[in-house]
């Protein structure tokens, strides 16, 4: 399990407010992190005369990507540096718990905390009040965790349009009133290089794990769907009698309930979310507050520590798309389903570049300041979800050959 979780009180880790770091370390360093870290080696932006409009016009602005990498923020940095604004970013806490450096660059580059796992009213406040200040964007995941599958969306939390609709209530109180809009924004990555060559190795280790021979002269996708049968199989094992049977949508669902629901009956008396990121969360939010506050034993704290191990299984497993590979992956299919394998397996993903990042900014939403109480579902989050889908989908058929 990748430390995502930490059971220590949580601090408030504010963002730096000033543009001059954010512009240095933005136009010197992030390129070379880009490069060196996640194999990002150029980048495109599109739309940006929509963010720039909003920028002049004033407004408060709340910008809204999809989150398949973890270079994600980092290659968003540039599109508010091509408007003159450099953009703010809600990140999880546990990204500061690194080293000093990292702290300090993550702050002054425009970064600041949320507590995932419960109620973080000092994240939320100074969100809503980026927003009202309108002097720089701000940048919220809405699906709340990395993916690793560029090419589908997960379910969008309304905890974004919460924040907006709170910032513009108090903008529309403003002399003059003042407008919150969100704009989607679709990132998509291309794979610039020889995809077989770059997972081979990859594959081979994974196989060997298995006790298996390399399948040299298979074919990649028929490999990589070998792999990941025997995967889910050992882990049907691990928390079952036998194999699972049937087709792979099903088998995943059986193995994340067997995972959650005994959790969910003991620790949220049977209640259970629509999705599985909100009963992820709703398990760590039960599960962590004495752990943070030592109030349990270690054998105690050991057996809840075996439980969020397997909470974060669920989550992991609910990033393998059945159909992901139908009709016939594209490179960047095969290379993320293999990352997963390897992130899943050792908790670290090697790099692989040449990746090329298109950045494509969507028409602004006007978000009111109240909510139409007739409205069925939440207008603004369903907007977003579809102009994110065209503009991926939009994007995923262009395949540039010239990048910036």
């Amino acid at each position: 399990m990748q430390n995502v979780v930490i059971d220590r009180p949580y601090e408030f880790v504010p963002p730096d407010r000033g543009t001059f770091w954010a512009s240095f370390l933005g136009r010197v360093v992030l390129p070379h992190y880009l490069r060196s870290s996640q194999g990002v080696e150029s980048y495109e932006l599109i739309g940006v005369e929509r963010l720039k409009a909003s920028v002049d016009a004033g407004h408060g602005i709340l910008l809204a990507p999809n989150h398949c990498r973890p270079s994600d923020p980092m290659v968003l940095i540039p599109l508010g540096l091509a408007v003159g604004a450099p953009i703010h970013v809600m990140a999880s806490w546990h990204l500061f718990m690194g080293s000093r450096a990292q702290r300090w660059v993550l702050q002054h580059i425009g970064v600041f905390s949320v507590y995932r796992e419960g109620m973080d009213r000092e994240a939320l406040k100074c969100a809503i009040q980026i927003l009202t200040d309108a002097k720089r964007p701000l940048v919220l995941f809405a699906e709340g965790v990395i993916s690793r599958t560029n090419d589908r969306l997960n379910n969008l939390m309304d905890g974004t349009v919460f924040i907006a609709r709170n910032a513009a209530k108090q903008r529309a109180e403003q002399t003059p009133p003042g407008k919150v809009v969100v704009h989607p924004v679709a990132i998509r990555y291309f794979f610039r290089g020889d995809v077989e060559r770059a997972v081979t190795p990859v594959l081979e280790e994974i196989e060997r794990r298995l006790s298996w021979r390399p399948q040299i002269g298979r074919p990649l996708k028929d490999r990589i769907v070998k792999v990941g049968e025997a995967l889910l199989t050992l882990k049907e094992l691990e928390y079952g009698d036998r194999p699972g049977d049937g087709d792979l949508a099903p088998r995943l669902q059986r193995l994340i309930d067997r995972l959650l629901v005994p959790l969910e009956q003991e620790w949220l008396k049977g209640k259970r979310e629509a999705e599985i990121i909100g009963r992820v969360k709703a398990l760590r939010a039960a599960i962590l507050p004495e752990m943070v506050e030592e109030k349990i034993d270690e054998a105690e704290r050991s057996r809840r520590w075996r439980q969020l191990a397997d909470i974060y299984l669920a989550q992991q497993l609910s990033n393998y798309p059945a159909d992901y590979f139908a009709p016939e992956p594209t490179p960047e299919r095969l290379l993320e389903t293999v990352e997963r394998f390897e992130e899943d397996l050792t908790d670290a993903v090697r790099v692989h570049r040449p990746l090329h990042a298109a950045i494509e900014v969507g028409d602004s939403i006007e978000v009111p300041p109240g909510r139409d109480r007739g409205a069925s579902g939440e207008p603004v989050m369903a907007r977003v979800r579809l102009d994110l889908e065209t503009m991926l989908e939009r994007l995923r058929a262009r395949r540039p050959e010239a990048a910036r």
